[in-house]
């Protein structure tokens, strides 16, 4: 049986970095994902397409393993890089943005992603593995952020 685990999460920062180097860290996805921990391996599809495989998380009796991929676009002009899930890759359909833009004295911020990642489990495990995931999901996002904010040379 599968369990589907849907993923919202939406966070919003400003950093002490420029517009302009902020915009080109996170439209690069090579570069973007690096500050992205556990991800086992980033595969280049072509295109603007990547896979993502993150590493196996669990125990021994009870792993889970996230892979999916996304096509990515960005606008510098617009400040945003967005991503589209490819699907028929793996277990999970990812979509989402970055949004760069000039605050108040800073460079502002704004991270939003969705999607659905299906965990193979009994029906039974559901009331266990959803909370699980959605936990896993956001903390591997916020110590992304905090890997970034790192790079951009602090919180403004």
């Amino acid at each position: 049986m599968t369990v589907t685990v849907d993923i919202d999460i939406g966070r919003e920062f400003a950093v002490n970095a420029p517009v302009g180097k902020v915009f080109e860290v996170l439209a690069d996805v090579p570069l973007s994902v690096s500050h992205f921990p556990k991800v086992e391996q980033l595969v280049d599809l072509g295109g603007g397409a990547y896979r993502w495989e993150m590493q196996r998380v669990g125990t021994a009796q009870v792993g889970i393993q996230t892979v999916y991929a996304c096509k990515y676009a960005s606008d510098r002009r617009k400040g945003s890089v967005t991503w589209t899930p490819v699907k028929g890759v793996g277990n999970a359909q990812i979509h989402g943005s970055w949004k760069i833009g000039d605050g108040k004295g800073a460079t502002k911020v704004v991270f939003a992603t969705g999607g659905k990642v299906d965990v193979a489990m009994p029906a039974l495990a559901r009331m266990i593995v959803v909370p699980v995931v959605r936990g896993e999901f956001e903390k591997l996002v916020d110590k992304y952020i905090d890997n970034l904010i790192k790079t951009f040379g602090g919180r403004a």
